[in-house]
This record gives structure tokens, C-alpha cells and sequence, in this order.
């Protein structure tokens, strides 16, 4: 996420009056610690958080997206990166040394509630693939991170927007996606029909997802059966007819072959198609910021 720039010179600055208002940064880093665990199924972990400074948390709902900060093995918590500004400490981050540098991931928020202040992240994981996955496998209650999410209303990191016409709805990602997809589901409005299309390891992962909506038919694509990749099922599918809206998240590369097959073959109309590269294969999030290279999102 950057900062928009706007096309005119800037304004001379105004002399600092008692009358100055500051507005508040949208997002800011949040110090937590772990409450719980709750295995969900083999392969996605909840982990609830909390802390005094959920306080100052506004969780936009739907695919609200967050950077969880996790201390590097040796480490009782994460370095926070030193920096002022709304998004300073990302490029403090980028510039620290490897063997001081927090593990940077990003992952949907499941929930948030009050009294006590907590929220849940649901996270795929794969064992030790990654740093991200090995620390949710063992997390305790007590552990500490940090989260760098949203402070205000409308702070950004939402991207599914369901217009006003649309007659039906796909959803389709991986593990990765299925936590913004559930949250998803439940917001939707009654009658609306959709579609999802779900790559997971294996039956087990079925439960995850809401049930009861009448309108709604999920296709389970099983690895480990050897079912059809994502992009093959989607591609092969009878979809509803009338006004669509898609929403697609998961490997980047397996998105965007999504997204070209429903803009040029369905011919949707590509606003109508939100994509995000939640992952990328063989790339971690940390070599792609690296890179300089941000989330693979768009709509």
C-alpha cells in the first residue's frame, strides 16, 4: 500500500494554529500477544490475539487484510521496526539486519470482539514450509507479535466490493483464501447466488466453510485426489447467467490465469473481477518486499 500522489503541486504550508487538527493514520502497529489457539481442521489454525491496544483496532470485516509481524527464532518477541509516520516502519523494516528483522506475513482477520479485546486470524499450515506456517503450528498462549491493521473506519485493506446490480457471485481461492471467503459468506445478502470453487489438501477442510445458504455450491477440489487445479475447474464450469461478480485470491499465478479466463473468455467486465496473489510460489513475502515488490491485489 502507498500513498496516493496527487497530480498538483502541493499547497504552501499553513502556519501551525490552536485550531490544527491532525488527522489519524489510517493504519498503525498493534503490540499482542497470544490468548488461544483452536485447531479448525488439519490444516488451518486459529489464532486468537489480544492486548490493551485492540482498543485502537477497527476491523473493516469481509477480506480485511493485516500484517502480522513474528519474532525470528531465539527471539521472546518481534523487533519493532523503528520509523515515524503511518507507513515508516515498513521502510525501516526493509533496511534492518537479517538476524534482527521480524517475519513479515499478511493474513485476513477471521473476527474481532470485545470485553475482552481480541481478534482471530485463521492460518494455513503446511508444517515447516515456511515461517509464517511453522510459527502458527506452534504458537502458545503468551506469545507475542505484532499486527499492523487498520485504526480508523474505511482504512483501506477491504477489497471486495459487491455492487448493487450483481445477479450472482464467485468465489474461488485456496487455503490461503478460504478465512475471507467464509467471512464472506456470512455478510452476503439472502438469495443472492454464488458459486465457490475451493482448492484444499482434502476432504477434511470441508468443514470450514458456513453452511445453510440454500443459494450457495461450493466445488471441493481435493490435491490429494488428484482433482482438477483451480484454474482447470473454473475454466470447465457452467456458471449462472446475468450480472457477475468475482472474487479470486490465493497463488498469484493460478489468479491471474482466473482472472484472464473470465475477462476474455466469459467476457466479464474485468472491474467486475477482484484478484488478489495472496502467496506466490517459490517467493516469500519477505523476498518479494525484498524485490520492492508489493501484494499482488487488484480489482
Amino acid at each position: 500500500m502507498r500513498p496516493s500522489r496527487s497530480r498538483h503541486p502541493p499547497a504552501r504550508p499553513k502556519e501551525a494554529t490552536l485550531s490544527t487538527v491532525t488527522a489519524p493514520a489510517r493504519f498503525a502497529l498493534f503490540p499482542l500477544r497470544v490468548a488461544r489457539t483452536t485447531a479448525l481442521t488439519p490444516h488451518l489454525v486459529r489464532i486468537t490475539l489480544t492486548g490493551e491496544s485492540l482498543t485502537g483496532f477497527v476491523n473493516g470485516g469481509l477480506d480485511q487484510r493485516i500484517k502480522l509481524l513474528l519474532p525470528l527464532p531465539g527471539q521472546s518477541e518481534p523487533v519493532i521496526p523503528p520509523g515515524d509516520g503511518e507507513f515508516g516502519w515498513y521502510h525501516s523494516w526493509r533496511e534492518m539486519p537479517l538476524d534482527e528483522r521480524p517475519v513479515l506475513r499478511t493474513y485476513t482477520v477471521r473476527g474481532q470482539r470485545h470485553d475482552p479485546d481480541e481478534i482471530d486470524i485463521d492460518i494455513a499450515v503446511h508444517g515447516d514450509l515456511g515461517p509464517g506456517s511453522a510459527w502458527a503450528a506452534k504458537a502458545a498462549p503468551g506469545d507475542r507479535v505484532v499486527v499492523y491493521g487498520p485504526a480508523v473506519e474505511q482504512a483501506g485493506g477491504v477489497e471486495f466490493r459487491l455492487p448493487a446490480g450483481a445477479d450472482w457471485l464467485l468465489l474461488a481461492g485456496d487455503e490461503s483464501a478460504l478465512p475471507a471467503i467464509a467471512a464472506i459468506l456470512e455478510d452476503l445478502p439472502e438469495g443472492l447466488p454464488v458459486r465457490v470453487f475451493a482448492e484444499v489438501d482434502g476432504p477434511e477442510e470441508e468443514g470450514y466453510l458456513p453452511a445453510g445458504r440454500p443459494d450457495s455450491e461450493t466445488v471441493w477440489l481435493h490435491r490429494r485426489d488428484g482433482a482438477p487445479s483451480l484454474p482447470e475447474a473454473v475454466g470447465a464450469a457452467a456458471l449462472p447467467d446475468g450480472e457477475p461478480y468475482a472474487w479470486i485470491a490465493g497463488e498469484a499465478s493460478a489468479v491471474r490465469e482466473i482472472r484472464r479466463h473470465l475477462v476474455r473468455e466469459r467476457g466479464m467486465d474485468r472491474r467486475a473481477v477482484c484478484f488478489m496473489g495472496y502467496w506466490r510460489a517459490g517467493s516469500s513475502e519477505d523476498q518479494r518486499a525484498e524485490d520492492g515488490a508489493g501484494d499482488d491485489t487488484g480489482d
